[in-house]
């Protein structure tokens, strides 16, 4: 009797562990805000913080440009392409790429923080 409770035990401990890979991304990404957000990419970027937002699946990146980044003009094709081919590199979400998420990335002016400096999306279609 006693193998019996045992293996009923590990039966629902198995189940009770398994988390959908939209629970995975949103606990990931509440995490990594807890614990690195913000932090200094480089000299002129900043992440504030890493989101997921489960009606779209989309895993959104929201950084903060500053100093002489937050200054110039800002090339959208080239910063686009730059994160596009960064995305179609990155080995650390593949497993979200599989999925078919979506990728988004918001920069904003550190001057001004309601300015939206760049803003785009990348669907399975671009990686």
């Amino acid at each position: 009797m006693k193998k019996y409770w045992i293996l009923a035990f590990f039966a629902i401990l198995l189940t009770a562990c398994q988390e959908s890979l939209e629970d995975r991304a949103e606990r990931d990404a509440k995490d990594y805000t807890r614990k690195h957000c913000p932090t200094a990419m480089d000299e002129t970027t900043i992440i504030d913080s890493l989101t997921f937002e489960r009606d779209t699946r989309t895993v959104h990146y929201y950084y903060r440009l500053t100093g002489v980044a937050d200054d110039a003009n800002l090339n959208k094709d080239e910063a686009v392409n730059t994160l596009k081919q960064s995305l179609k590199n990155s080995t650390a979400v593949k497993a979200y790429k599989d999925a078919k998420f979506r990728f988004a990335y918001t920069y904003h002016s550190e001057k001004d923080p309601k300015k939206i400096l760049l803003d785009v999306v990348f669907t399975d279609k671009d990686y």
